[in-house]
């Protein structure tokens, strides 16, 4: 269905649905192989300079707390039957009965700054603890990043409005739609809201019914957020995120074979052809490659995987996880540099088939059209995800100003109670333990990158 602009959403997260896609099949997968896992996620702000205010931090708390409100609606669940196959039936049975529990897994904090007056419009860093079983805890990423946003946006930074923010989107859109790119829509964690989400969407939608007239070709492929995708009769889009290599090393504690075992549990969850882009730089993307490059190991009960005799052991395979994904995701460090060593590995592998590039990172318009031009000029199909440069992009009506986003991540911190880290290709992205990441870099022969675009601090600007 369309979206409905007589019944304004309300503010907050109201439903599981609104949020990315690769939440849901990542619960999936650890439904199946680690339903009682131990986890913490540590949340950071790397734009230390925007503070909340007390205010909006108790709006942040009541909305947190409205989290445990939500349940799965029969609407939804026949969404996710029809449009999603690959989420198992017994976990869509499990989602169903499915609550989050703020007041038991949840302890946000503000910390003033300078002395404690108690004041409402004080100003002060907030920290988020989250803690509780893999399974239980893994959805909350994402309405808190969103909410954390709203939050800023609604209290700190109001000198803005939602006037144009459609026809904005639908101007970008036409210009992706003419250079011929492959795009969707990835911008929940740090939207202004789920309101400017919904035109933002909506303005891209219209671009793309207008290109298909045109024969424009370039393609809107959908939206990471699962309840618009919805709401506009969709299928929704997404890869894996870092979290669940991230959750597995830890767990294992053996980072040498974490990233194979992470792309073997994947294959056994969703099996060959699903789901099948991969991220590669969560421990830096040499390591990852040479995981990529062993063959398949099937796991038993893998989907879609034909048995070898009544023994019920699965076929041995030829095939490596190179040769079954239909590509890779590039989230971090020199995005030309990555397409050059994808291009190196594939030929060293002697794979032929046109692989897929999804590019994540801190996307706009002229980045994925000079991307574009890279990959295709080195034999991939590139698309893009675009998230923050389209669903959170205002001018401050008074200066005319860019009003500067919130760069926020929540990241795995621990899982069975080791830490779990992340390194990624570039410097500014290493996230937990520094003695943790220390080691493993150590471990795995890693090489230190850093890139000139990679500044955390000022991805979309500075004011």
């Amino acid at each position: 269905m369309d979206f409905d602009w007589s019944t304004p959403f309300p503010e907050g997260v109201i439903s599981f649905l609104d949020t990315d896609l690769y939440k849901l099949t990542m619960q999936c997968a650890v439904f199946k192989y680690y339903p009682h896992v131990p986890v913490t996620y540590a949340f950071t702000n790397r734009t230390p300079e925007k503070k909340l205010s007390r205010k909006a931090f108790a709006w942040l708390c009541e909305q947190i707390s409205k989290l445990g409100n939500i349940s799965l609606s029969d609407d939804e669940l026949r969404f996710l039957q029809t449009h999603c196959k690959y989420l198992s039936p017994a976990y869509l049975d499990f989602l169903k009965e499915f609550r989050l529990k703020p007041r038991e897994q949840l302890v946000p904090t503000f910390q003033p700054v300078g002395e404690d007056t108690g004041a409402e419009d004080e100003l002060g860093d907030i920290h988020i603890e989250i803690r509780g079983k893999w399974v239980d805890t893994i959805l909350y990423e994402i309405p808190l990043l969103a909410l954390t946003s709203e939050a800023y946006f609604k209290f700190m930074d109001r000198d803005w409005n939602y006037d144009g923010q459609e026809d904005k989107a639908y101007g970008k859109g036409i210009q992706l739609l003419e250079a011929g790119c492959i795009f969707s829509e990835f911008g929940t964690r740090r939207r202004r809201d789920y309101h400017t989400q919904a035109l933002v969407f909506r303005g891209l939608v219209k671009a793309s019914k207008d290109a298909e007239k045109r024969g424009l070709p370039g393609k809107l492929s959908g939206t990471s957020n699962v309840h618009l995708a919805m709401r506009f009769n969709l299928p929704p889009v997404g890869t894996v995120a870092h979290e669940w290599f991230m959750g597995i090393a830890a767990i294992t504690n053996d980072y040498e074979s974490a990233t194979e075992e992470a792309l073997r549990r994947w294959v056994g969850c969703f099996g060959e052809g699903v789901l099948g882009i991969a991220l590669t730089d969560t421990f830096g993307t040499p390591s990852f490659l040479r995981a990529f490059s062993k063959p398949v190991r099937y796991l038993p009960d893998t989907p879609n995987i034909p048995q070898a005799d009544e023994s019920k052991q699965p076929t041995s395979p030829s095939r490596s996880y190179a040769e079954a994904f239909a590509g890779v995701r590039q989230d971090s460090g020199d995005p030309a540099e990555f397409v050059k060593i994808m291009r190196e590995f594939y030929e060293s592998q002697g794979i032929k088939d046109k692989k897929t590039i999804v590019f994540s990172d801190s996307l706009n318009i002229e980045k994925c059209i000079e991307y574009k031009r890279v990959s295709e000029a080195q034999g991939f199909q590139p698309t893009f995800g675009v998230g923050t440069f389209l669903t959170n992009d205002f001018t401050q009506l008074t200066t005319g100003k860019k009003s500067v986003p919130l760069n926020i991540v929540i990241k795995i911190s621990s899982a069975d109670g080791n830490p779990a880290i992340k390194i990624s290709d570039n410097i500014g992205k290493n996230t937990g333990d520094q003695a943790k990441v220390d080691e493993v870099k150590k471990v795995l022969g890693y090489v230190e990158k850093s890139w000139e675009g990679g500044d955390e601090t000022s991805r979309w600007g500075k004011e």
